[in-house]
């Protein structure tokens, strides 16, 4: 499986970072992709990311999953092929998923009509009825996380949608992390 993670400027750090590794001690064919001309990516905290590769043709992959961050939160809404991807993904059943301010996205993308979803607690208005006051919410093909605190748990989440339960608690193992 083919997993896209965008990046844009103002990306919050840990959940970037913790989303592409975790995923990739999954097994998983995970591509980082730079939102603007440059591969280098700032986050939120003054951490520069370099990125895979700079915007792909999405059509090669089989999942997208947008970091938080308040200012890259922003951008992705911003960035109408990030909205376009995203609709195109729903529509053809393929997993989209958003941690922290990034499910506000998929809200403005129109993707959480009839659906459950969470998020940074701050951004849960933009959510609406949507919203669920909990780490992780799955809900088809629509995963979602609340946080930076919420990171490892959300890729483990991931790992079990995209691959299967058994990797990610041997993931989860390896890592230290409880998850249960």
């Amino acid at each position: 499986m083919r997993v896209l993670v965008p990046l844009a400027d103002g990306l919050e750090e840990i959940e970037a970072v913790t989303i592409i590794d975790v995923l990739r001690r999954g097994g998983l064919d995970v591509v980082s992709a730079a939102l603007g001309r440059d591969r280098s990516v700032c986050g939120s905290r003054g951490v520069t990311i370099l990125a895979d590769a700079l915007w792909p043709d999405t059509a090669e992959f089989d999942a997208f999953v947008l970091p938080g961050g308040g200012k890259g939160t922003e951008n992705l809404a911003a960035d109408e092929r990030v909205l376009e991807t995203l609709r195109n993904f729903d529509e053809e059943g393929k997993y989209v998923a958003a941690i922290c301010a990034a499910p506000t996205v998929l809200a403005a993308a129109g993707l959480l009509q009839s659906r459950r979803a969470t998020c940074y607690p701050a951004c849960a208005a933009e959510l609406g009825e949507a919203y669920d006051n909990v780490p992780v919410v799955a809900d088809g093909n629509i995963i979602t996380g609340q946080g930076p605190g919420s990171a490892m748990l959300f890729a483990l989440v991931l790992i079990t949608h995209f691959v299967d339960e058994e990797t990610a608690r041997s993931v989860a193992e390896g890592l230290l992390f409880s998850f249960n």
